[in-house]
């Protein structure tokens, strides 16, 4: 049970998979950015649809750039077709792989996909039925999950846990319940360790008392200038 948008951590396990290692199912759970979802449900790629900014930004895609490496196995390996649909989805937004290759797909893959509020409760429940702590990304994970636990199968899961909670202590502070606004990052993470008891990282414990050292902003149009200075 992989949370992904850009398909990386899930085509290693799909190689690892390959290469003997005994997985039954590889589940990608995606937000609510679904693309993904949507191409192994269909078979179908398309960028027409909105983007959306998640409390999971690392799942915020909808080029999935890795996905290209699973086409070229579906492919058998030909550089010609994958080279075919990538042009397709720059020139027209879509690309289709067939119903022969999106079969071939269910053998290897689930996928599904949470929104926003489904996160915030899994965080929630996870929490307070376990102890355990959910970042934004895992919890998508976890979310998806039990939606394909109602499928039936009882095979042993493990879910690729891919950040700190720490990273995202405003939205994990709210999905728990908590008043955020007006505190900084700094505040934040302190009251998440407090109402959880877990234990602040050293790494952002010690950030807040280090010396600031760079404080200047540089506007998009002067980005060519400021590299050419610094060089």
């Amino acid at each position: 049970m992989v949370p992904t948008g850009n398909f990386g951590n899930i085509l290693a396990g799909y190689y690892a998979k390959r290469m003997g290692l005994p997985i039954a199912k590889l589940i990608c759970a995606s937000n609510r950015n679904n693309v993904l979802t949507d191409f192994f449900h269909k078979g179908e790629y398309s960028l027409k649809r909105p983007f959306y900014k998640t409390m999971s930004p690392s799942m915020d895609i909808l080029i999935s750039s890795n996905l290209e490496r699973l086409l070229f196995e579906l492919t058998g390996r030909d550089p010609h077709m994958v080279s075919a649909m990538m042009k397709q989805l720059k020139e027209t937004g879509t690309y289709d792989i067939g119903e022969t290759a999106r079969h071939a797909l269910e053998a290897d893959f689930f996928a599904d996909w949470c929104g926003e509020e489904e996160t915030m409760a899994c965080i929630k429940r996870t929490f307070e039925s376990k102890g355990y702590l959910l970042d934004t990304h895992t919890a998508v994970a976890a979310a998806v999950y039990e939606k394909y636990k109602q499928m039936g199968d009882k095979t042993k899961t493990v879910i690729v846990s891919t950040a700190s909670p720490y990273k995202f202590p405003q939205d994990v502070l709210a999905s728990l319940g908590e008043e955020t606004q007006g505190m900084d990052a700094f505040a934040l993470s302190r009251r998440l360790s407090e109402l959880t008891g877990t234990r602040l990282p050293k790494q952002i414990k010690t950030l807040e008392t280090k010396p600031v050292r760079h404080t200047s902003v540089v506007e998009q149009t002067g980005m060519r200038e400021a590299v050419l200075e610094a060089l």
